[in-house]
């Protein structure tokens, strides 16, 4: 078996199903806007706990809120509502419930009005991943674009994208490369850097 050097993230050498998510997808640039929100969502769920602790649940998340769908998930009501704080295989947050029921409002707000969500999110960082080339220890906890992203999206109107959450949300989407340079995943997703179009 190969042994790779990985980003040096506490608690996940050794546990097979945190590597696996740091290998294939952590860093790998998203460019799809509803997989985009749906990330942007968990992230802001995470606030206040630990990503192992959201991406064990994604699952559930994704059945609790019809796969993140911004079409279903805008016409949740007051029993869904309900259906998912009694939903103990996600997090129950009112604030965090209702941040996502608005927040796919807006989503489609911004469609209706012929702004795309992923295009929106990607222009702030010029339509590429930035290729960050930190060592261990060197990796901030937000940047000053992760402050100016995390504004525009509060003037839209989402909630829990504060500039540390939305930091977090750029570095797993690819909008930034921040694989370690020791790490074997920094090369590969910096290749990755071109937006389909």
């Amino acid at each position: 078996m190969i042994e790779h050097t990985r980003c040096t993230w506490k608690g996940m050498n050794g546990d097979p199903f945190y590597e696996a998510y740091h290998d294939h997808e952590w860093g790998v640039p998203e460019w799809d806007s509803r997989a985009l929100w749906e990330k942007l969502v968990l992230d802001g769920f995470q606030a206040g706990l630990s990503w192992i602790t959201i991406l064990r649940k994604r699952e559930a998340f994704r059945a609790a809120f019809a796969d993140f769908d911004p079409e279903k998930v805008a016409r949740f009501g007051d029993a869904d509502r309900a259906r998912l704080m009694a939903d103990a295989g996600i997090i129950r947050s009112n604030g965090k419930i209702d941040a996502t029921i608005a927040g796919a409002r807006i989503y489609l707000d911004m469609r209706e009005r012929g702004e795309d969500f992923g295009r929106f999110l990607w222009d702030m960082v010029g339509g590429a991943p930035i290729q960050n080339r930190w060592r261990a220890g060197e990796v901030p906890a937000q940047t000053p674009l992760a402050v100016e992203m995390s504004k525009a999206l509060k003037a839209k109107g989402f909630k829990f994208c504060g500039p540390v959450i939305v930091y977090a949300f750029m570095q797993a989407t690819g909008l930034v490369n921040d694989h370690l340079v020791t790490c074997f995943r920094h090369e590969a997703c910096g290749a990755l850097a071109n937006r389909p179009d």
